[in-house]
């Protein structure tokens, strides 16, 4: 990208995502297993409608920097190291992308995204809680007999 010349959305996510590692579902929740930070950064009524991911932390895409900044006074507790490894994730995986390298920017050179969001770790049978609170988990086949 040429400074002043005007991109499209899409030729500017391209670029930033040439930025990051990132992770499809399973390699997130090893990462996680592995004590990366996992951090939900969709709006409430997301969550709402689609429950949330077991043990991530919640920070909305606009406080993100303020909570994550290991440096700043308002970070999570979380927040503990520019080393440390956070994975993002948004509901399709878009905004995440941009906000990782967001982070990057800052100093968290750790700092990635998951590939297709929310959306994607649900549709790959990982952990979720949803709205009524109740944690689900991958259903077993049913034996045909």
């Amino acid at each position: 990208m040429t400074p002043g010349r005007p991109v499209s959305i899409d030729e500017h996510l391209a670029a930033v995502r040439t930025r990051l590692d990132r992770l499809e579902p399973e390699q997130a929740a090893a990462a996680v297993r592995e004590g990366a930070l996992l951090v939900d950064i969709r709006y409430a009524a997301l969550r709402e409608r689609d429950g949330t991911v077991p043990g991530a932390v919640v920070v909305e895409r606009n406080e993100l920097e303020w909570r994550l900044d290991p440096s700043g006074s308002h970070r999570i507790a979380g927040a503990t190291s520019h080393d440390r490894h956070v994975v993002l994730f948004c509901n399709e995986g878009y905004a995440s992308s941009l906000a990782a390298v967001s982070l990057h920017e800052l100093g968290l050179h750790r700092a990635t995204d998951l590939v297709g969001g929310f959306q994607a770790w649900r549709a790959a049978g990982l952990p979720v809680t949803p709205p009524d609170g109740q944690p689900s988990l991958p259903e077993p086949p049913l034996a045909h007999g």
